[in-house]
């Protein structure tokens, strides 16, 4: 009897973390961009009582490299619970969208070398660089939801961990009069950019002092760069958090506070 009921504990704490996941995501609708032969996925969560006769801000979500892909769900991982809560959900009714990036594809037009010594990726960010196909997508996206008659265009936020917040940087840069505040976390940009968007876009940095993924130096490079040109970023810097740093800044008490306290 001991071993049947440790099985099923087991079978329950290994079955439990995938019955929520698959929950979360159900609540979240399936979506497809088509233009010109390219496909962006996507899922979207509209506010509870949704009425079409009004207007809602939009806020969209961009993942990073390891929820690439064309299943439509991996995309959900990081993130997409905070807006599920009922506390957030009543308080900031919103149309959320996550949308997924292919295989291998790349939100920004970055480049990449490997470091000669620790052998680990470097992250090289250009200036005025062409979108990349996943970022053609993704603006695409954003110009068809824009058509839609409930979606409030002075209350529009872009975010993104990783690659999404390096994805963040750059499209904040190219729609600057578009966004109503962004915030990229352990992101990276070129820092020549950064006037595109310092005075236009309010914008919250997160990363970790010990992210062995990107360097936080990319992120305060970003800072500085935004102050110099004239703006105003938030930033947090979390002492002893890695390449995971987005579980703290979901959970910042202020966050959906701030980022819904901007308007265009």
């Amino acid at each position: 009897m001991k071993k049947l009921t440790l099985s099923i504990l087991l079978f329950v704490c290994f079955l439990g973390p995938l019955i929520t996941n698959a929950q979360s995501a159900a609540s979240y609708d399936r979506g497809l961009y088509i233009a010109k032969g390219d496909t962006l996925p996507y899922r979207i969560l509209f506010p509870q009582d949704f009425d079409p006769l009004k207007k809602y801000p939009l806020v969209i979500v961009l993942h990073g490299a390891g929820e690439r892909g064309n299943d439509n769900e991996a995309q959900l991982l990081w993130g997409s619970k905070l807006f599920l809560k009922d506390t957030i959900r009543e308080r900031y009714p919103a149309i959320v969208v996550f949308p997924q990036c292919s295989a291998n594809g790349w939100w920004a037009s970055n480049k990449f070398e490997e470091d000669s010594v620790t052998h680990k990726t470097k992250f090289i960010f250009l200036h005025d660089a062409p979108p990349s196909k996943s970022m053609v997508s993704l603006l695409g996206l954003v110009d068809q939801l824009l058509d839609k008659p409930y979606v409030n265009k002075h209350q529009v936020y872009i975010g993104g961990l990783s690659m999404g917040g390096m994805g963040t940087f750059e499209i904040i840069g190219r729609k600057p009069n578009l966004f109503a505040a962004a915030f990229a976390i352990c992101g990276g940009d070129n820092t020549l950019n950064a006037k595109k968007y310092a005075k236009k876009v309010p914008i919250w940095i997160f990363h970790g002092a010990k992210d062995s993924v990107v360097p936080f130096t990319h992120s305060e490079a970003m800072v500085a760069a935004i102050k110099e040109a004239g703006g105003d970023p938030k930033y947090t810097l979390y002492p002893n958090d890695d390449h995971n740093s987005w579980s703290d800044a979901f959970a910042e008490p202020m966050f959906m506070a701030w980022l819904f306290s901007h308007k265009k």
